[in-house]
């Protein structure tokens, strides 16, 4: 339930984009990027379409920094329904939660990009989604680079024969890969996550050159600034712009 005024939601949400553009563009500097490389993927999970609609506004009727134009879902049957209610030209939806194959055809053609292929079987099964709808899909592949046993994603060492079979796919266009870093008190903790995520890119780079591996998504609300000094073109950002997940029961 929003209870805030449309436009006292507008000037937060712009205040709160505006807020985090300056800091990825601060990041960016330091590692010697252009800002410009970097794509800000609102997490709009939990949170009312009306919110992801003055989001987009914003981009569209003001200017780029203080709207956005790509939003993230972490669940399949929450962003379909806001998929469908708001789906204007430019706008680009990302799959960014863990993903069942027996949810792939639901995902297929619906999203921009799906971040977290996390095993082969998956893969397949939205192989076979895509080519009957005859597309391409982009994805990245998610690698579980902590090794943490509650994350999701490929294990670092499996990643390179996995990348081969998965990238032969010819319905899906692998654009790079992401990870979920574990949650610290001090960003700077999770900078070897990250750190070693470029180097996985880099070395399929060299072992895979079917694809490109041009995204690294990494980097959340309370690291995306070390994520972006990392390389970093993704990062995915949620209670700095939409403020407290809210959870319905």
């Amino acid at each position: 339930m929003i209870e805030k005024h449309p436009m006292q939601l507008q000037e937060m949400l712009a205040a709160n984009i505006t807020a985090v553009r300056g800091r990825i563009a601060e990041a960016a500097e330091r590692a010697g990027r252009n800002p410009e490389e970097i794509t800000l993927v609102a997490v709009s999970k939990t949170k009312p379409v009306e919110l992801v609609k003055i989001a987009y506004n914003l981009y569209s009727l003001h200017d780029s920094h203080s709207g956005v134009t790509d939003f993230g879902e972490n669940r399949v049957q929450e962003a379909l329904p806001k998929i469908a209610e708001f789906s204007p030209p430019g706008i680009r939806w990302h799959m960014i939660g863990h993903l069942q194959s027996n949810k792939a055809g639901k995902v297929v053609g619906a999203f921009t990009c799906v971040h977290s292929v996390d095993n082969l079987h998956l893969a397949q099964t939205l192989e076979r989604h895509a080519a009957r709808l005859n597309l391409r899909q982009p994805v990245l592949l998610q690698v579980n680079v902590s090794g943490e046993g509650s994350k999701e994603g490929m294990a670092v060492a499996e990643l390179p024969a996995l990348a081969r079979q998965i990238v032969a796919l010819p319905h899906l266009e692998v654009q790079g890969l992401m990870t979920v870093a574990p949650l610290v008190h001090d960003p700077e903790e999770v900078r070897p996550v990250f750190h070693s995520l470029r180097e996985l890119r880099d070395r399929l780079r060299d072992e895979v050159p079917e694809s490109s591996w041009h995204h690294l998504s990494m980097g959340m609300t309370d690291d995306y600034c070390v994520a972006i000094e990392e390389g970093a073109t993704i990062v995915r950002i949620g209670r700095a712009i939409f403020g407290e997940r809210v959870y319905h029961t």
